[in-house]
């Protein structure tokens, strides 16, 4: 059996009415690699990244992810991935501890992987995620998109609002990550540092 495991994506192209954001977009990453994406406001990096994960329809191109030698479709990849996003919206009514046992049981993790990560990541179980500052925020979405440890990791401007400890320990999870076998992708990486760089995508403008 294959345990090649892949994401691959070609001419990707995207567009919003009459604005087109994105004009064929291509890149392959694999096992122990990072891609990064770059780009100003606008240039389409977070409508390339909801392609990615199966969150948003292309236009035209194809996306191709492959895990131990097994084909994902558009759904089984949306399950799969771990996703990080400004816009991921938290539960602010429940607290830290509550929000990642319900998505444990969305992503079918047991409930104990909740208080794991959230002391991995120094969050208080009890607070309510309303109540979080922006980069206790951003290190809860950290939590949600490591859950079931996903092989792939999507990583949308991941130290958006974090300190400088908070982006040496995002780049520590990350770095762990990869050694694991597992594979990512990186839109506006800002000061991360990691071996293994698959390669790096300007949208521009």
């Amino acid at each position: 059996m294959s345990t090649e495991t892949y994401l691959r994506f070609h001419q990707i192209k995207r567009r919003f009415g009459r604005l087109r954001v994105l004009t064929g977009v291509s890149g392959e990453v694999s096992v122990g690699q990072v891609l990064f994406v770059n780009g100003a406001n606008g240039s389409g990096k977070s409508t390339l990244m909801r392609i990615l994960a199966g969150l948003l329809a292309a236009e035209a191109g194809t996306v191709d992810y492959v895990e131990e030698g097994r084909s994902f479709d558009i759904s089984e990849r949306r399950r799969a991935v771990g996703y990080v996003a400004p816009d991921l919206a938290l539960y602010e009514e429940l607290s830290t501890l509550e929000n990642l046992e319900f998505f444990c049981e969305l992503r079918g993790a047991p409930r104990s992987r909740a208080a794991e990560l959230l002391d991995e990541l120094g969050l208080p179980h009890g607070r309510l995620a309303g109540a979080l500052s922006s980069g206790m925020r951003q290190r809860l979405r950290w939590g949600w998109a490591l859950l079931d440890r996903p092989k792939l990791l999507l990583l949308d401007e991941p130290f958006q609002n974090l300190d400088r400890p908070g982006i040496e320990q995002g780049t520590e999870l990350l770095s762990r990550h990869l050694e694991g076998g597992g594979l990512a992708v990186v839109a506006n990486p800002g000061p991360l540092e990691v071996p293994h760089v698959a390669g790096r995508i300007d949208l521009g403008r």
